[in-house]
């Protein structure tokens, strides 16, 4: 990467803690480079306590954005100047695009996991899914799951402080969409096992697989069938416990780095006005 940093690279950002396993400089510097763009893309360890400051220093810096991840998606609104109508709509942010001070934050985590769905060829639409996690990726997932068709949701969070959120999700895509959808107490282990059985894909859309929460899940692996497709919003490590039951069981998986792929595709998009070079990336980044 040194050889192409110039007086004139533009830098974005990813804040995020904890981020040290991120792909995400790994793919989009070289999608740059590939490209000839001249950015450059750093992560930084930064958590809601100095989050303001991280954005007013990006801000100073005339960065051109920034990406954001746990635990800072639903909380950096506070700081910018704007939202898109799908960050409005889902109360998170992982985009954030800085266009001469003014700060808009975007949402791409639910065009990026429905867009890893059709590219690995699993059909959602008409379809029932159930789906762990209320936090920010989760509630774009299944805003945008509603939106392009998806035909039920069962939405599973423990009573914690995002529930509420939870509640005001299931209570916007039952009036705005044509999906019904439908929240449950995860620690009901029984309502679990039965909205899984009677649906067509199970989504683990929680940070529960990657450290310090790596081999944990919320199934049993009896919960499980062959003709479930599961899918993991994690993507390090590449498989988690929950895919590692389903394969045992036979079931078509997916895990979280063409969701990582595809969201990033789309604020590469946002940030540079070019498309990033989808199947070069798959190569690199060894996406099958």
């Amino acid at each position: 990467m040194e050889k192409r940093i110039t007086g004139y690279t533009t830098l974005i950002g990813l804040l995020a803690t904890p981020i040290k396993h991120t792909s995400s400089p790994k793919m989009h510097n070289e999608a740059f480079s590939y490209l000839g763009l001249d950015y450059a893309y750093l992560a930084f360890e930064v958590g809601p306590d100095r989050l303001e400051d991280a954005v007013k220093g990006l801000k100073a810096m005339q960065a051109r954005g920034c990406n954001v991840s746990m635990p800072n998606k639903t909380i950096i609104h506070e700081y910018l100047d704007k939202l898109s109508p799908a960050a409005e709509l889902t109360g998170a942010v992982n985009t954030v695009v800085n266009d001469n001070g003014v700060l808009t934050g975007h949402i791409t985590d639910g065009v990026g996991y429905m867009t890893s769905l059709k590219d690995k060829g699993f059909d959602a639409i008409g379809k029932k899914m159930t789906i762990v996690g209320a936090g920010g990726a989760a509630t774009a997932i299944e805003v945008q799951a509603a939106l392009d068709g998806v035909r039920e949701l069962s939405i599973f969070n423990k009573k914690d402080a995002f529930y509420d959120r939870a509640v005001q999700t299931v209570k916007d895509i039952n009036e705005k969409t044509n999906c019904k959808a439908t929240l449950f107490d995860l620690d009901d282990k029984e309502a679990l096992r039965r909205e899984i059985a009677d649906s067509d894909i199970f989504t683990n859309a929680t940070g529960v697989g990657m450290k310090p929460l790596e081999g944990q899940t919320y199934v049993e692996k009896d919960m499980l069938r062959p003709d479930l497709i599961v899918t993991d919003v994690v993507y390090m490590p590449t498989k988690t416990r929950l895919l590692e039951i389903a394969e045992e069981i036979g079931c078509p998986t997916m895990n979280g780095l063409g969701m990582m792929l595809f969201q990033g595709a789309k604020a590469f998009e946002l940030w540079t006005g070019k498309e990033m070079p989808i199947e070069h990336m798959k190569e690199f980044l060894g996406i099958k």
